[in-house]
């Protein structure tokens, strides 16, 4: 996740805008890094933020299986909070969110109507047209690592939950365009990929709205003698999943965006490298490549595999298995990891009776699951006290959605095949794993602690001060005079609400205590990103139809 530079170090965090919302109930200690107290739990024994569970006698194989089933249920139910949540209405807003984030020439549909035309220049300086795409997050950056990551992801969610998204479908394919229609510019030179647009260390010394733009537009590359396998397989694996997205809406789109999937990936192949070693000033300490390029290449593999069908794709992932460690990290997914994508998108075909030689994916995928389940084998996922995944290093929500994702994407696949995840001397059910993907889903729209949604624009309470430069500053037909890069410091600053309202933001989230800083400088709490969204669009889709 980025690490935003401003303010400059000169500049203090000012206490009259630290909005710090804590649970209730809480132990006589503090952690040093909250300003909260720890809450106290009544869902297990809270030790080192995580939940144990309750100790059983031991069992025959089937009574123990029962029990750790139990076990699992009674944590789930526990958690559980009498809401009735509209799922539709939060699938909504969550699509709409990725109009705020719209870069280049907006379309006459547009619906955040207090954004304008931005970065129109973007590329000139290469000759190039590269005006269009997403700034990630709350800053004005286009880094293509994460906004490939969040179009496979939002394509992931049309292929597996479209159909339960009714009218909406048609702006999450919108919300897909947008990003494929400039994944195609930055690649339209063979053998080169622009990686990134705007100079980092430039924005983040500044708080200013899109439109008012003064910082450095660099453009940045990767190319034969400047590799970058890994964002150049995820941009393969966004186009590649894209064009399943356009199949039968747009075949001759569709065509082109799976040819262009085809060449990066060789690319990607042919010159391994990672761009965090070519262009490590530029990209790093904002979207280093910290656990290498390998998963990026096998997960770009499989998605040309579901696209094309074409065998060439399969050999190479069954070749490539070992060496590109399928089996690494299996409980990580999100922009810089893959690896528990990759095991549940290649599982599906082995639970379909179609492809045995994936079946150590499968395992993979079985471990990874696993592993999230509390009260069973042995989890290797922190839960805060009021029940929310926890993973350390800031924007924990990307976690939460990522994960809770594959957790009902899983079980679907699970439930197709009239199959359970055999954890240990255990199992748990496709149920199971929905239920606790709803609870986290749950946690999100207002059942936590706090009683807080930290979906901006959904329930009565929502974060007002969100760490987003065009949401903090006044919009242009508000304030038509341009607020240069210093001037917006007084709104950073000020404890006021964000006069624009980002519909269907989801910030980064409250800590492991479930305290959260409703303050726009303590950003990896309070700042959204598309990569939060893109897999939440899945999750409340299917939750529209299955609740």
């Amino acid at each position: 996740m980025p690490r935003h530079a401003f303010p400059p170090q000169n500049v203090k965090k000012p206490t009259e805008s630290r909005h710090f919302f804590c649970p209730k109930s809480s132990f006589p200690h503090r952690l040093e890094d909250s300003p909260c107290p720890p809450s106290s739990s009544i869902y297990g024994h809270i030790t080192h933020n995580s939940l144990t569970p309750i100790s059983v006698a031991r069992l025959s194989p089937a009574g123990a299986t029962a029990m750790s089933s139990f076990r699992v249920v009674v944590f789930l139910l526990l958690l559980a909070v009498a809401s009735a949540h509209d799922y539709h209405d939060a699938l909504r807003k969550s699509i709409l969110f990725f109009e705020g984030q719209r870069s280049g020439k907006l379309p006459p549909d547009q619906r955040v109507k207090w954004r304008r035309d931005s970065a129109l220049r973007d590329g000139s300086t290469v000759g190039r047209d590269l005006t269009g795409g997403y700034y990630d997050a709350g800053d004005n950056i286009k880094f293509g690592f994460p906004m490939a990551f969040t179009t496979t992801l939002l394509s992931w969610s049309i292929i597996d939950f479209g159909r339960t998204m009714g009218p909406e479908l048609k702006n999450a394919v919108k919300a897909v365009r947008w990003a494929t229609d400039y994944l195609l510019k930055v690649t339209v030179d063979p053998g080169v990929v622009y990686v990134q647009v705007g100079d980092a260390f430039s924005d983040h010394n500044c708080w200013e709205r899109p439109e008012d733009m003064d910082t450095l537009r660099t453009v940045y590359k990767i190319d034969r003698d400047h590799p970058g396998s890994d964002v150049a397989g995820e941009t393969a694996a966004a186009l590649a999943a894209a064009s399943i997205v356009f199949r039968s809406r747009d075949p001759s789109y569709s065509a082109l965006l799976l040819n262009r999937a085809v060449r990066v990936f060789e690319f990607a192949d042919t010159h391994r490298g990672a761009y965090s070693s070519s262009l490590h000033a530029a990209v790093c300490p904002f979207y280093c490549d910290v656990n290498g390029y390998q998963d990026e290449l096998l997960w770009g593999a499989a998605w040309l595999h579901k696209a094309s069908r074409r065998r060439v794709y399969r050999e190479y992932i069954i070749k490539n298995e070992v060496v590109l460690h399928a089996g690494d990290t299996i409980n990580e997914f999100g922009w810089d990891n893959k690896h528990a994508g990759i095991n549940v998108l290649i599982s599906k075909e082995v639970l379909m009776g179609r492809a045995d030689y994936f079946e150590n994916f499968k395992q993979n995928a079985d471990g990874f699951i696993c592993s999230l389940l509390p009260g069973i084998s042995h989890s290797q996922v922190q839960y805060s006290p009021g029940g929310l995944i926890f993973k350390a290093g800031g924007s924990n929500m990307q976690h939460v959605t990522s994960l809770s994702f594959l957790l009902v994407a899983y079980s679907n696949y699970l439930s197709h095949s009239n199959k359970a995840v055999p954890c240990g001397s255990h199992s748990a059910s496709p149920a199971l794993l929905r239920q606790l993907a709803k609870r986290q889903v749950d946690y999100i729209l207002g059942d936590n602690p706090l009683r807080m949604s930290y979906m901006v624009g959904y329930g009565e309470r929502y974060p007002q001060r969100i760490h987003h430069r065009g949401s903090s500053l006044p919009s242009v037909k508000a304030h038509p005079a341009r607020i240069h890069c210093k001037e917006g410091s007084l709104y950073f600053l000020t404890p006021n609400p964000n006069p624009n309202r980002l519909v269907g933001a989801v910030v980064g989230g409250p800590n492991v205590t479930d305290a959260f800083p409703d303050s726009r400088p303590y950003f990896q709490e309070s700042e959204p990103t598309t990569y939060i969204n893109a897999p939440l669009v899945g999750l409340l889709s299917y939750f529209s139809a299955h609740s």
